[in-house]
């Protein structure tokens, strides 16, 4: 009788009420600013349950510059929000340094930063401030990979994560490079990340290590990624590269403490069928079992490379009269795309540059050291 007694005051309310103030009040609430909008007025299923964008919302993004297809492909959840805080950002950002064009592309890159509300977003600046020197230092991050700052509203877990990585003595550097890097990271519950720092300590212990706390650092600083993958991969890596090269414990650890560490981070299935392959090719071309151990347990990266890239450049190189001696002598020459390779053999072939000479390191070079190389060259 409670119910519908107040069932029929309500009704009575909004019968007698001037209807032309009933359609003023609505009009405010949902075409009020973005910022400002602090509730929304629901009339049976929303446009995020319906799956239909939010009209306003999409005008609202179109006048501040943003890439609205860009928004769709990358989250259109987003755009189908009934409370977002785009002019907020706007200003919120505006206030510490950037233009326009910077709003604009970082929403459009990573669109859920308008989710994120006024008091959100101070409190993880000032989380920010804690590692970096200035606002500057912040603004460049966040322009170059909005979702490393925009990515996890959970402020309180961040701050934990961050006292936690404070503890083990990660420096500054180390933790501006897994906020942009791997901003998942602090997203991880603590606990999960513990568990990770446990394990490496586990590792270190089993291996005769002394310094369980160094070698942790030295990882992390190393490779953030090792956090974005369980405890059970990690250990099929080191397991994998033990019995790989047949390395005692002070042999792996020493490998661990330098390349190794590098390669922790890939899918274990992954690192099978590289190692595999980089093998087999190798042998296919003369090469000695011992040598292509050697070869690989000195550039370890080269395990990044997937199977069908590696063997393209490798067949690449040798069809362009460089012999495997000269590959394996130098490996950072695979890290070039084939057609860099090919653009920059053209060029010394005009010379008349002799790689059995020489050697293939020049193939290697970053561009400008390469063009300031090709130069002097051709004053020769």
């Amino acid at each position: 009788m409670a119910v519908r007694g107040l069932m029929n005051i309500s009704s009575l309310f909004l019968s007698s009420m001037n209807k032309s103030w009933f359609i003023k009040l609505t009009t405010e609430i949902v075409f009020r600013g973005a910022s400002t909008r602090v509730f929304c007025l629901k009339l049976g299923r929303s446009n995020d349950a319906l799956g239909k964008e939010n009209n306003i919302l999409v005008t609202n993004l179109a006048s501040l510059g943003v890439d609205v297809r860009l928004v769709r492909k990358r989250q259109p959840g987003v755009l189908r929000k009934q409370i977002t805080n785009e002019e907020g950002l706007k200003k919120f950002l505006q206030a510490k340094g950037a233009n326009k064009e910077a709003v604009a592309s970082i929403i459009s890159r990573y669109p859920r930063a308008i989710t994120r509300s006024y008091q959100s977003l101070r409190e993880r600046w000032e989380i920010w401030r804690s590692i970096l020197m200035t606002d500057v230092e912040i603004l460049t991050i966040v322009k170059r990979s909005p979702e490393s700052f925009f990515r996890s509203g959970n402020n309180e877990n961040m701050q934990k994560n961050i006292a936690f990585f404070c503890s083990l003595g990660l420096m500054p550097s180390d933790l501006c490079k897994m906020l942009t890097r791997t901003p998942r990271v602090f997203s991880n519950r603590v606990e999960l990340n513990k568990q990770m720092v446990d394990l490496l300590c586990e590792i270190c212990l089993s291996l005769g290590g002394e310094s369980q706390h160094d070698f942790v650092k030295q990882l992390i600083s190393k490779n953030v990624f090792i956090f974005l993958r369980s405890r059970k991969q990690v250990k099929a890596n080191v397991r994998l590269l033990q019995l790989s090269f047949n390395l005692d414990n002070e042999e792996l650890l020493a490998l661990l403490h330098g390349q190794g560490g590098d390669v922790l981070d890939l899918s274990n299935e992954y690192l099978k069928k590289t190692l595999a392959n980089v093998k087999e090719k190798l042998l296919s071309h003369g090469c000695t079992k011992k040598e292509v151990d050697m070869f690989v347990l000195k550039h370890l990266r080269i395990l990044y490379l997937s199977p069908q890239n590696l063997n393209d450049k490798i067949d690449f190189l040798l069809q362009a009269n460089i012999n495997i001696e000269q590959i394996t002598k130098c490996p950072l020459v695979l890290e070039k795309s084939i057609s860099t390779m090919s653009h920059r053999i053209e060029e010394l072939e005009k010379l008349d540059y002799d790689f059995t000479v020489h050697g293939i390191g020049i193939l290697a070079l970053s561009q400008q050291r390469f063009e300031i190389k090709l130069e002097r060259l051709h004053c020769m």
